[in-house]
């Protein structure tokens, strides 16, 4: 049985007081869970917050790093900074990464092997535009981006990767994909790894959905059978809304 895992996106929100005033509020409300929980945050608040949650069962992550160690990268973060702070997991990848950065497939697998090199956990994240939707090729781009982005891994890398689907038109404009609709393009994720590394492999991927997801559709979204869990935007910069979801099975 795979493990539910909740992952919050605060992008470019938070200072370090209200981050750690956030963290503070939520701990109570998500202790009890069973599930696995995580807050992605700007790197300025990291540390402040790596520090506030020590004890408690909310893990940090980062929202990017880059590919190499070190260098003539001004203003990147490397996998090594992140780790030598005690960052466990990082965001690879994300729609708004690949739209204003131009992240490619290419740096994008890049990242994930740098972030195995450094012993973080990259949540991966694939998705398709609604125009691409609408031409009929959502499965095609998903399914391509997967394959890309996990090109070279072994099995035990591919296990431990957290991949997110996130369908882009259902980010930030209040729209969401169907249960069934979000369920079907995740297994098809599922099924295209199952086809590269096989099914011992494919049945033990978390596989996520990014796509508003909110308190109100938590629970119809989470007990489908192939999403194993949410990569929550604004719903986690509120603790109340994303305790919500990360006991969504209480």
């Amino acid at each position: 049985m795979r493990r539910k895992v909740i992952a919050g996106n605060w992008k470019m929100n938070m200072l370090p007081n209200e981050a750690m005033e956030m963290i503070t509020t939520l701990e109570p409300l998500v202790k009890e869970t069973k599930n696995e929980v995580i807050l992605c945050v700007p790197f300025t608040d990291l540390f402040y917050c790596l520090n506030i949650a020590q004890g408690t069962n909310i893990k940090i992550g980062a929202q990017n790093m880059h590919f190499e160690e070190k260098g003539a990268y001004t203003g990147e973060i490397s996998g090594k900074m992140l780790k030598s702070i005690g960052v466990e997991y990082v965001i690879i990848g994300h729609s708004e990464r690949r739209q204003y950065f131009n992240e490619t497939d290419e740096t994008v697998n890049k990242k994930i092997k740098s972030a195995f090199a450094n012993e973080l956990k990259p949540i991966v994240c694939v998705g398709e535009t609604l125009e691409q939707r609408e031409a009929g090729n959502a499965f095609e781009v998903i399914t391509s981006q997967t394959q890309k982005a996990l090109d070279g891994l072994s099995d035990e890398q591919v296990i431990n990767t957290i991949i997110a689907y996130e369908p882009i038109w259902a980010i930030g404009t209040g729209k969401t994909a169907t249960s069934d609709d979000a369920n079907e393009a995740i297994k098809k994720i599922r099924e295209k790894i199952c086809e590269i590394y096989g099914q011992n492999v494919s049945e033990r991927v978390i596989i996520q959905y990014g796509g508003s997801m909110k308190p109100s559709n938590a629970k119809e979204l989470l007990e489908m059978s192939d999403i194993d869990g949410g990569l929550i935007g604004g719903a986690s910069l509120k603790a109340e809304d994303f305790s919500a979801i990360v006991n969504y099975d209480k």
